[in-house]
């Protein structure tokens, strides 16, 4: 199938650069760039006033498969993917069984290939991810995985963490940390400080990540090993990311979109759809981390999609799981709250959500030019939508954006060619036959 996108305005987050470009697409590639470009036999899409961008990745999400269908599974999840933008998602190893063996990375890969988009596994660090004896990442990066992590539980052993980022340097594969100390946090529910106090919940230091991302840094500066944090989420982190990098460390960031616009009050009410890790935290943090966004000291948004079913939420706040659901909110919060407010241009938003995200699992991507994969998102910058959990593809709903409204949505979403979402609606025909990608 061709497709000739109209009118667009062409993203390039390398060059930091938006045109109006035709652009053609012909057997899932990207054919050609250009103005008034004429292909008979292609189906025009009119995308004047929209931003044409790399296909979005979110290089931290949770699909729960195997082990936990309840809450999500690769279909849902990478439905809720799609309609939300994202071309392309990484999933955590903290399924059941965990994701420590190369049977669970190729199961993963097997489902995937049922997927609405493409789908790249994270292999656990430790055996079970428990943090005590090493999985055999060599076999994990044979079978397909393109990063270690436990994410979701810290590896507390300092030795055990330095012998980690050694053998995954040798490998060639990027290490994403989980940075919170157990000890500072043990038994909190949210951030420490003054709404904690006021609900009677015991809280989590910032020091409890904190120390966690010094260590890591510092580990690896000796081991030289790429070095990814997930999720940080404290103006002491952002400070200690860009000071590392300052010095040449071989450090990357994310944050997300929960932790660059909610505060700590959004916890007010024991909302359990606020209750996350590391935990929504103060104004000052918030500020931090927009402007860690701004200047470059965290390179990635990545939503740390969390699905947890209605009944897990429904609970006294301290029995509730951590977590919230992220696919279909994050880029309209990122032009809302970043784009919109000045915060962020839109090549330095659209590189935070496709191009780097893509280099730091070390993969090709992320530039629309000739040749390249025809991985898409188009936007639409003024497009506005209310935040609906009952419409979204998600089987959870654990969000505490309801009722929030967006401006700047996704309006189409390609993969290898293939419409897999448009005008804010799935192509089913096209997600049943996506097993080619």
């Amino acid at each position: 199938m061709q497709y000739l996108i109209k009118g667009g305005i062409v993203v390039d987050p390398v060059a930091a650069t938006m045109q109006q470009l035709d652009l053609l697409v012909d057997q899932g590639l990207v054919v050609a760039l250009g103005t008034d470009l004429v292909a008979p036999e292609a189906v025009v899409i009119d995308a004047v006033d929209r931003y044409v961008c790399p296909g979005f990745f979110d290089l931290h999400v949770h699909l729960r498969e195997p082990g936990y269908e309840y809450k999500e599974d690769i279909a849902s999840g990478t439905r809720a993917a799609a309609m939300g933008g994202f071309t392309a998602v990484a999933c955590m190893p903290n399924t059941n069984p965990v994701a420590d063996n190369a049977a669970v990375i190729s199961y993963i890969l097997e489902k995937a290939r049922q997927a609405a988009t493409r789908v790249y596994p994270i292999g656990a660090m430790t055996k079970g991810s428990q943090g005590q004896e090493l999985t055999e990442m060599a076999d994990l990066k044979a079978a397909g995985a393109v990063a270690l992590s436990d994410d979701g539980k810290p590896v507390m052993d300092a030795g055990l963490m330095r012998r980690i980022m050694q053998y995954a340097g040798m490998l060639g594969l990027p290490v994403i940390s989980h940075c919170e100390d157990i000890n500072l946090a043990a038994g909190g529910q949210m951030h420490e400080g003054a709404v904690a106090t006021m609900l009677g919940l015991k809280g989590i230091p910032a020091a409890a990540e904190e120390v966690m991302v010094a260590r890591d840094i510092l580990l690896a500066e000796h081991t030289g090993c790429r070095l990814h944090l997930a999720h940080i989420s404290t103006a002491g982190s952002v400070r200690l990311v860009r000071q590392a990098k300052e010095r040449g460390v071989k450090v990357t960031a994310e944050a997300t979109p929960h932790h660059f616009t909610l505060t700590e009050d959004a916890v007010q009410g024991f909302n359990t759809n606020a209750k996350v890790n590391p935990p929504l935290r103060r104004k000052i943090d918030v500020e931090a981390i927009k402007e860690g966004l701004a200047d470059g000291t965290i390179d990635v948004i990545a939503t740390d999609h969390a699905p947890h079913a209605y009944h897990e939420k429904d609970v006294e706040f301290q029995y509730a799981p951590t977590g919230l659901i992220g696919l279909e909110t994050a880029v309209g919060l990122v032009f809302t709250e970043l784009v919109q407010t000045g915060i962020l241009t839109v090549p330095q938003a659209v590189a935070k959500l496709s191009y780097h995200p893509r280099r730091v699992l070390g993969l090709d991507g992320g530039v629309l030019e000739p040749g390249a994969v025809a991985d898409i998102t188009i936007i639409d910058p003024n497009l506005t939508e209310i935040v609906d959990p009952g419409k979204m593809q998600s089987k959870s709903k654990n969000t505490p954006f309801t009722g929030w409204r967006l401006t700047g949505l996704p309006v189409i979403t390609m993969v290898a060619g293939k419409i897999i979402m448009q005008e804010r609606q799935l192509r089913i025909e096209n997600v049943l036959d996506n097993n080619a990608i």
